[in-house]
């Protein structure tokens, strides 16, 4: 891992540490609670699924036990930050009995080849460094025919729409995120790491030369956000 890397990882990582008892919060706040759709549309693609799982960058847990609501198998939740996973545990659940945390680098995946039945990383691709080796790591800890499901946000691809995002994005969310966790900058990175991220063609293209074949790519909330579904 080179240097810039491993600065980015630590960024990211000190970040999630500090907004980690207003997550949640300020997800729901700032996407008008459209994240609690966005989730369960997840979910529901792991209801057929074969386990184990596997939920990367998993944070407090939040998609996990929305996967475990619709398939109480055995899940995996593997995030950078020991600090979401500790407050993760602190959630009162019946369904904590099903749920493995790990802290772990989802571009470095501490398992052997073809573990799981179903993966899905929700809000972390934008994240990770070197996107190409991560999809690759997916792709090894998958079983044949596994299930890789990544939510990811995107670009509102209409002028009307796109601009006036950038504008809540940069200005109107980091008020938010700032006002509730006192770490404003955590969220100008959100923004500009949106941005910058490769458009669901792009992403499309990299699962198909990894090896994935498409189950569904679709643009939710006007495309501020887009759900993949890959199987090895």
């Amino acid at each position: 891992m080179n240097r810039e890397s491993q600065d980015h990882k630590a960024f990211v990582k000190a970040k999630f540490d500090r907004i980690v008892r207003r997550y949640d919060l300020v997800n729901s706040l700032g996407s008008f609670y459209q994240d609690y759709f966005w989730r369960k549309r997840v979910a529901r693609l792991f209801k057929g699924a074969e386990g184990p799982f596997l939920d990367l960058c998993s944070g407090p847990f939040t998609l996990s036990f929305e996967i475990l609501k619709e398939n109480s198998s055995q899940l995996f939740a593997l995030d950078l930050s020991l600090e979401m996973l500790l407050y993760g545990k602190t959630k009162a659940s019946p369904l904590q009995k099903y749920l493995f945390p790990l802290r772990g680098d989802a571009e470095r995946l501490p398992f052997k080849d073809k573990t799981f039945g179903a993966l899905s990383i929700a809000f972390g691709l934008r994240n990770l460094p070197d996107r190409v080796r991560a999809l690759q790591e997916f792709y090894r800890v998958l079983k044949k025919e596994g299930l890789l499901v990544i939510l990811e946000f995107s670009m509102p691809k209409s002028p009307l729409l796109r601009y006036p995002y950038l504008l809540y994005l940069k200005y109107g969310l980091s008020f938010l995120g700032g006002l509730l966790t006192g770490d404003k900058e955590a969220y100008l990175y959100l923004a500009s790491s949106i941005q910058k991220f490769p458009p669901p063609e792009e992403i499309h293209r990299l699962l198909e030369k990894v090896g994935f074949k498409k189950v569904l790519l679709k643009s939710l909330t006007f495309g501020v956000v887009t759900l993949y579904a890959y199987q090895k």
